[in-house]
């Protein structure tokens, strides 16, 4: 799938995260923001990681601000902003879930 547009999923609330979904000419790059990167900032990006590569995503680059999510919160937040950037939120891919 091809990233058409700019989009966003997530607050800066507590327990959340927000991800921002650009365009990019090869590969996927994880731009990270998060005061526990140190301990968990590799797990973080293995989870957007498999997530875009699930939904068939190839080329894009993600800032992620986060601010203590679960597993669960960050992969549901990739799917939205993932759906949202490539104009298929009206069709969601329940396989990825």
């Amino acid at each position: 799938m091809e990233i058409k547009e700019t989009a966003v999923a997530g607050t800066l609330e507590s327990s959340d995260i927000q991800i921002m979904i650009t365009q990019a000419a090869s590969g996927i790059t994880i731009e990270l923001e998060s005061d526990v990167a140190k301990q968990f900032g590799e797990q973080i990006k293995h989870v957007i990681q498999t997530t875009l590569e699930q939904l068939g995503i190839n080329a894009a680059h993600v800032k992620a601000v986060d601010k203590g999510a679960l597993d669960c919160v960050i992969k549901a937040r990739t799917i939205a902003a993932a759906q949202r950037a490539v104009q298929t939120s009206d069709t969601p891919a329940w396989e990825v879930l």
